[in-house]
Order: structure tokens, then C-alpha cells, then sequence
């Protein structure tokens, strides 16, 4: 697991509340529904990232990252460790805060690139099983 505790409680606190779910669609077998579901039960606005672009829990999705029309503060990514590096890239090009690599998905190399750029990243960890920690 990559992310030690300040970094994950400033992600999940100060970051903002704007997290767009990259690779997030209507299939509510995917660990990405559920994990959505619960940052917006956290109040968290999600906003789905997906080549389908599709409405996911009431909000309207994107097929990237750049077609997002407004700020996002945080990118959660739920695409393999083999893609991720790109969408951190595009993370930092969108003028986002953080990224989260969600469980399983590692990329030490992006990991370095998009702290070097100055975002808070947090690798191999989930925010649905952080946040509630937060007490």
C-alpha cells in the first residue's frame, strides 16, 4: 500500500469534493459503483469517467478527463495498473489536486511524475474503506 495517513486524510478532507471516477459506468458489479455510491454518501460530488460516458448515480458522465466542463479536485482511478499512468498525466494536465490509484493498481513511475508535479497521490488503497476511518 502506498499513502500514509496525513496524505490520505488531506486527500479525503481538504482536496475538495469534486472526484471524477475514472473508469466508473452503470455496472453495479464493478468495485467503482460501490466505491462511488459511498464518496457520495460522504458528500462527494462522483463524476463518471468512462468511454461510455454514461449518467452513473444521478450524474452525467464523460468519456475523459478533459471533457470534464468544470474543476475537479480529485481523479480515484479504477483502470489497470497498465493505463493509469496516462490518466494520472491527464490528471495533472486537468489542474487536479490528487490522485488515487485504487487497490491494485500501481505505477511507480506515475506515482513520481504526479507528485513531482505537485498533486498529493495515494496508490493500492481505497477511499471507501479510508473515509470512514476519518471518524
Amino acid at each position: 500500500m502506498y499513502g500514509d495517513q496525513d496524505t490520505i486524510r488531506k486527500i479525503l478532507t481538504e482536496s475538495g469534493d469534486v472526484w471524477a471516477v475514472v473508469g466508473l459506468s452503470s455496472n453495479q458489479s464493478r468495485a467503482a459503483y460501490g466505491v462511488a455510491a459511498v464518496l457520495q454518501r460522504y458528500g462527494k460530488k462522483i463524476v463518471p469517467v468512462h468511454p461510455k460516458a454514461e449518467t452513473v448515480h444521478g450524474e452525467h458522465g464523460y468519456a475523459s478527463l478533459e471533457a470534464v466542463p468544470f474543476d475537479v479536485d480529485v481523479v480515484d482511478v479504477f483502470v489497470n495498473s497498465e493505463l493509469a499512468g496516462a490518466v494520472a498525466d491527464e490528471a495533472v494536465g486537468i489542474g487536479a489536486k490528487a490522485v488515487w490509484f485504487q487497490l491494485g493498481v500501481i505505477d511507480e513511475a506515475a506515482c513520481a511524475r504526479t507528485r513531482a508535479a505537485g498533486l498529493d497521490m495515494v496508490m493500492d488503497r481505497c477511499p471507501a474503506i479510508e473515509i470512514p476511518r476519518l471518524g
